[in-house]
């Protein structure tokens, strides 16, 4: 039955099957020669293409050997010229220059733009220099190579050179930060004092101890609380210092009418 099958098929033409192969390539290049990878690099350990070995840096999409200057090292970056300037030097039109330390300093790892050296402990940069930290009464020295060298304790407040003691007036105390104050509850700033603030008839102080409310059915009237009239169909706010239209009634000027 199969072959009679096969047997009703007619045969190709030799021409016509010439023909087909010539339109349909056998095979087909897997990648040009533009994706090969130039010499003097390796695949790319994630993703695809590749990139230049260590010391190399590419170029036109081929890996050139890295020029290092004298005292200079290779680094493994992608971008940049592919190397760095030895610790105690610092770049300079594509050379490596020695560094000039100052007394009391030492060198440090540099890169463009950064002085290649900072000050010893007990010194602070000062005009391209070093200078020692002078400490004085009330404070301690903290870490750095730039700034005064030194903070004040807490009560003083650093003063040009020096640390005054912090004048905490009657009725404050001093804030976390030891340098500057505010006024306990109930009391209220005055230039360099703290007085006593004013709570009118029907106000109280509120939590935070820095400002007054008015008593619920009151309101606030320049330094007072004045007593307001519910209309009719209203009944007072939330807040206790006004008044709102009950359902379905709205808002008129000081009455509540219906919608």
């Amino acid at each position: 039955m199969k072959k009679r099958q096969l047997n009703s098929i007619p045969a190709i033409p030799l021409l016509v099957l010439s023909a087909l192969v010539a339109i349909v390539p056998l095979s087909v290049p897997a990648q040009g020669a533009q994706a090969q990878a130039p010499q003097n690099s390796h695949a790319k350990s994630y993703g695809g293409g590749w990139e230049c070995d260590f010391g190399y840096r590419e170029a036109a999409a081929a890996c050139g050997l890295v020029k290092i200057p004298p005292n200079g090292h290779a680094v493994d970056y992608s971008s940049g010229h592919g190397w760095e300037c030895d610790r105690g030097y610092r770049e300079s039109a594509e050379t490596c220059t020695a560094v000039v330390i100052p007394a009391n300093a030492h060198a440090t790892e540099t890169s463009y733009g950064r002085s290649g050296w900072e000050c010893d402990r007990g010194f602070r940069e000062l005009q391209r220099a070093c200078a020692a930290v002078t400490v004085p009464a009330h404070a301690y020295r903290v870490e750095g190579s730039f700034g005064r060298g030194w903070e004040c304790e807490r009560g003083f407040q650093a003063t040009n050179e020096t640390c005054v003691s912090v004048n905490v007036p009657a009725n404050a105390f001093l804030l976390r930060d030891g340098n500057s104050w505010a006024c306990e509850r109930g009391f209220q700033r005055a230039t360099a004092a703290c007085v006593p603030m004013a709570i009118p008839d029907h106000g109280y102080l509120e939590a935070s101890g820095t400002s007054w409310r008015c008593d619920r059915g009151y309101m606030k009237d320049g330094t007072s609380c004045a007593a307001f009239v519910l209309p009719t169909n209203a009944h007072i706010g939330n807040s206790g210092e006004g008044w709102e239209c009950n359902r379905p009634y709205r808002r008129q000027d000081d009455k509540c009418v219906p919608l």
